[in-house]
């Protein structure tokens, strides 16, 4: 199906909008400032408009997408997205990795709160404290979207959630699973009005994670890899539970961390939820 459009077309990386595509690379807070975020990638773009993520420009360079790829991503699209062909030159300023299929999409940042997570009777949460690197939130995001878990829960954040990192690292998945940012006191209120069971991942909790009923509407708390989980988690947990280390290494990697302990209570409910 062939769509008609108008295109602007950019050859010079002076351009105002190419300027602003990279200060929005680089900098959160002038992300957080526009309320916008840039998706690279066509299967990043795709799960994006799966998630009714409001698209407002897309980039697209003919040298290396097709144009019937392009027609066939613009079908999808509502008639509100302005459209730019743009130069090898200029998509190699605004396009931040080799692979990302020749296009290129500025979008309005999903925001999510708490009261719009969907709760279930079998409902697991991860929760992540003060999570510092994006790579890692968007591992957990792709291990989240596997699991098919309810939500995550970004408490007093370190790291912006749709850095482009998040995005990369998660492949698109930062907008298949709920993603809620909210700070500490505010998620364990609304935890305990949900009757949600705490379990926090902790270091030295004599409880193994796999002996543990992780059963029923669930959190799994989960702290940096630098210290951990704060007391304040640690004392408001109902159980807390570590993950055996063998070798010389007292952690795993907190992405690794969750996805070992996410799958054990998505074996527990026999991966239905």
């Amino acid at each position: 199906m062939k769509i008609n459009f108008m295109v602007t077309k950019i050859t010079s990386v002076n351009n105002k909008l190419v300027k602003n595509l990279v200060v929005l690379h680089n900098k959160s807070r002038e992300r957080r400032k526009q309320g916008l975020i840039i998706i690279e990638g066509i299967k990043e773009i795709q799960l994006a408009l799966l998630a009714d993520v409001e698209i407002q420009h897309l980039y697209f360079c003919p040298d290396i997408v097709s144009k019937e790829a392009v027609d066939d991503l613009f079908c999808k699209i509502s008639d509100n997205v302005e459209y730019f062909e743009v130069s090898k030159e200029v998509y190699n300023k605004i396009s931040y990795r080799e692979s990302t299929g020749g296009m290129v999409v500025l979008a309005r940042s999903p925001v999510k709160k708490l009261n719009d997570l969907k709760l279930a009777d079998n409902s697991v949460f991860v929760i992540l404290e003060s999570v510092e690197k994006p790579g890692n939130l968007g591992a957990i995001a792709r291990i989240a979207d596997g699991a098919g878990v309810s939500g995550i829960i970004v408490s007093d954040p370190r790291a912006d959630v749709f850095n482009p990192n998040s995005i990369r690292a998660s492949l698109g998945c930062v907008f298949t699973t709920d993603v809620v940012v909210a700070d500490t006191q505010q998620t364990m209120d609304w935890l305990k009005i949900n009757k949600i069971k705490i379990f926090a991942a902790e270091l030295n909790a004599s409880e193994k994670y796999h002996n543990l009923n992780l059963r029923g509407k669930v959190a799994l708390v989960f702290g940096t890899e630098a210290t951990g989980l704060t007391d304040k988690w640690i004392k408001a947990a109902d159980q807390r539970l570590r993950v055996p280390m063998l070798g010389k290494i007292d952690s795993l990697n907190v992405s690794a961390s969750v996805a070992v302990v996410v799958y054990e209570a998505m074996r527990q409910r026999n991966f239905v939820v």
